[in-house]
């Protein structure tokens, strides 16, 4: 595969996934705080499909988006440095908080045994504050410095990598002692998004900086 062609397919990663974790959010809304476990069980049942299409969306959209960040990775000809290999490990978890999220939103659809619909919501607000914590920054900092070390993308996008991983790391921290991911806590994720298009708009418009590479073979 060319290096053009290498460029446009993982940017087609990058796009879908995004996609697919923005749609998996807005008809994955939730139950409302502080329900009873009969409200729980009706809103599993009422918004069944929305839930399951739900977690398909953001499971897929999780594993696009990791896709894309490696295949930063290798365009910059940096899967043997350090750099690299941290944004893999980095990949790997955050791929594996956004797994174990979904899991419990399955899990909450199950009425027997009854408890399931309070256990499962809960462990799920739990997850979600490993994604702040480590998950999100083990990704995006690394990536940064594989950005800024290199010329695959503009250098704007690599400084923006780190302040974003930098922010969520932050942003575990204060929200520690929260139970419950605060709303503007949650809605740095959402910021997120405008990077990882950016970021996969620059790639495919970005060129190569050696002419001759254009139709090396990738993979």
């Amino acid at each position: 595969m060319t290096h053009r062609r290498f460029r446009i397919l993982i940017a087609a990663c990058g796009i879908a996934g995004i996609a697919m974790l923005i749609t998996s959010f807005s008809i994955n809304a939730g139950p409302p705080r502080n329900a009873t476990t009969a409200q729980l069980v009706a809103f599993g049942h009422q918004n069944f499909t929305a839930i399951v299409w739900g977690a398909w969306l953001q499971a897929v959209g999780t594993v696009l988006t990791v896709v894309f960040a490696l295949g930063i990775v290798c365009l910059a000809g940096a899967a043997n440095r350090y750099a690299g290999v941290l944004t893999l490990f980095g990949g790997v978890i955050l791929t594996m908080v956004s797994l174990v999220e979904i899991v419990f939103y399955f899990g909450a659809l199950f009425p027997d045994p009854s408890t399931m619909v309070l256990i499962s919501p809960a462990f799920g607000h739990a997850t979600q504050h490993l994604y702040f914590i480590v998950a999100a920054p083990a990704l995006f900092l690394p990536l940064g410095a594989v950005i800024l070390g290199t010329r695959v993308l503009p250098k704007a996008l690599g400084y923006l990598a780190l302040l974003l991983g930098a922010a969520f790391a932050a942003a575990g921290i204060v929200s520690l002692t929260s139970l419950i991911v605060p709303d503007g806590v949650t809605a740095l994720a959402a910021v997120q998004t405008l990077w990882w298009l950016a970021a996969a708009i620059a790639v495919i418009v970005q060129k190569e900086k050696n002419p001759l590479d254009e139709n090396a073979a990738v993979v």
